[in-house]
């Protein structure tokens, strides 16, 4: 729709969303933004999912924009704010997660007064943002908003920020509602590129696949899967969040971590060519300083994000081009010349894994299981696979992945950037994207309690997600951290900080779960494991399981 007329800024503003399909509005509400909130709630078309608290929003609006594969539109309450969302809005930008993010504040003419809660937004936005502004002309209002989208939306994705005074939205605005236009970025690369990539890794011996979360947004699972084939290379993720290769695919290992660096390099120290695709590298919070790689390793990097490419360590090949497009050019290149040899090689490779594959023993709990496993075990079974997860289980996600692996892209989302209390709201929010599916929600009880409120906002909106608790009455993450802090400096085991301990006094999930309005149970005993997935599968509204794992 086009609209000429001239109308109070705010009331244009929501029609530009609604224009680029940012029909949905997470937030908390506040006095600068009164008159814009009014506006949107007179507007039948669009729907603001209140929450109780902006970490809570941010979270939410980041489940759905992963859930959808767009944008989404998060609302914060100026300074203050802003400054309760910049955790989560952190994960957002380290996970590429296109959030329009607007706050708004008392106006322009105010600047020089100081008044409460006046605050430079746009510096605090602009660390944990991709693009952050403040609209201070109202002739300029739906243009700043496009740019904004505009940029949320183009790789590398992430999050943007405008401020807007309530004089700009409250001032006549004549500009047009136009759709935003969003850079098609499908590049192919150069023939002479996929020629010099497919030299450098065609006669490898050992090699070696590192992909991330920019193979998900290609959508090239399947050019991926052909590449690793064709090498018969290992594929390991890379601070990855999304299916980039189904779980089930043999040559699919695994993760390479995301906390010590010395993990990452015995992963790949014997490869004699590695193809890095959509992602960084390394990208744990302790790395390695030298680089981990053979110094004779081949390495070719292929991003759409150029920061990224040999950023950390030197590469041979770096490609500016869309992953799938490179990788299906890659495949037929490696056909034409790999030797004959080379091709038998990497056949016997490829062989060696669907045989491990197939010689593993079925998943199944054993007879000293505990209740968590039965409790996936149980949720597998019934669901036979087809739900939505999201995973911030942390030192219980082996469990979560092994009992419901991450086969389908949009199947399965693990946190992501280091925040915590993710998996709630993310819960939320991707069940407002896909009402009609399973989702599921795991979290720590340390996590959990970062954003508990996510469970009311679940309730008010009538958002049927399932959560669960895995309750081990600590930080137990911290505990396996510290563990490798003491052997690397040669300190004694001796008991853990006490900061570590959530133990007393004891938080009542299922009962938080009942006051906030959803439902709730404890899950204490293996033999009770399979009635309390029943009961929460069962249940159309929100519920969540507080399982008590004792590790």
């Amino acid at each position: 729709m086009t609209s000429r007329a001239s109308r109070a800024g705010k009331f244009k503003l929501i029609e530009q969303f609604r224009a680029d399909g940012l029909g949905l509005m997470f937030g908390n509400p506040g006095t600068v933004e009164q008159g814009f909130l009014d506006a949107a709630d007179l507007d039948p078309e669009f729907r603001y999912i209140l929450s109780l608290q902006e970490t809570v929003a941010a979270g939410i609006a980041d489940g759905y924009a992963r859930a959808t594969g767009g944008a989404a539109l998060l609302q914060l309450h100026s300074g203050v704010g802003l400054g309760n969302g910049i955790g989560m809005l952190y994960q957002s930008l380290r996970g590429h997660t296109p959030l329009v993010v607007v706050a708004g504040d008392a106006g322009v003419r105010f600047d020089a007064m100081d008044a409460q809660m006046a605050c430079d937004l746009v510096a605090m936005a602009k660390p944990v943002t991709k693009y952050a502004t403040r609209v201070t002309d109202p002739a300029s209002l739906l243009r700043t908003i496009r740019r904004a989208v505009k940029i949320a939306l183009t790789p590398p994705q992430g999050p943007v920020f405008v401020a807007l005074p309530m004089d700009v939205l409250d001032a006549p605005n004549e500009e047009p509602v136009l759709p935003t236009v969003v850079p098609r970025t499908d590049s192919l690369p150069s023939p002479a590129a996929v020629g010099a990539a497919a030299a450098l890794l065609a006669d490898a011996e050992r090699p070696l696949l590192l992909v991330g979360d920019g193979v998900h947004l290609a959508g090239a699972q399947a050019e991926l899967a052909r590449v690793a084939e064709l090498l018969g290379a290992d594929v390991w993720e890379v601070d990855a969040s999304e299916v980039n290769l189904p779980a089930s695919h043999p040559l699919r290992r695994g993760m390479t971590g995301h906390m010590f660096g010395e993990h990452s390099a015995g992963l790949v120290r014997e490869a004699d060519a590695v193809l890095i695709v959509g992602t960084y590298v390394f990208p744990e919070v302790f790395p390695e300083l030298v680089s981990p790689f053979r110094a004779d390793a081949r390495i070719v990097h292929v991003d759409l994000n150029t920061y990224e490419i040999a950023k950390n360590h030197p590469v041979d090949l770096g490609i500016a081009a869309d992953p799938r497009a490179t990788l299906a050019a890659l495949a037929g290149a490696l056909t034409g010349r790999m030797s004959p040899a080379r091709r038998t090689a990497a056949a016997r490779r490829l062989a060696a894994r669907v045989a491990e594959r197939q010689a593993a023993p079925a998943v199944q709990p054993g007879p000293d299981a505990s209740a968590f496993e039965l409790f996936l075990h149980r949720i597998a079974q019934r669901t036979g696979g087809d739900l939505v997860v999201f995973d911030e289980a942390l030192t219980n996600s082996p469990l979560v992945s092994r009992y419901l692996p991450p086969e389908r892209p949009g199947d399965y989302h693990l946190t992501r950037g280091g925040s915590l209390g993710v998996g709630l709201p993310g819960a939320v929010g991707a069940k407002l994207a896909h009402p009609e599916r399973t989702v599921i929600g795991f979290a720590g009880d340390g996590g959990s309690m970062y954003t508990y409120q996510a469970l009311w906002t679940a309730v008010r909106h009538g958002v049927g997600a399932k959560f669960v608790v895995c309750n081990n009455r600590k930080y137990r993450l911290l505990d396996d951290n510290i563990d490798q802090y003491w052997r690397e400096r040669g300190i004694p085991a001796h008991p853990f900080p006490s900061s570590f301990d959530l133990s007393h006094p004891e938080l009542d999930f299922a009962g938080l779960a009942r006051a906030l309005g959803a439902q709730g149970l404890r899950l204490e005993k293996p033999g009770e494991a399979a009635a309390a997935a029943d009961r929460m599968l069962d249940h159309p509204g929100p519920f969540l399981v507080d399982v008590d794992i004792r590790i």
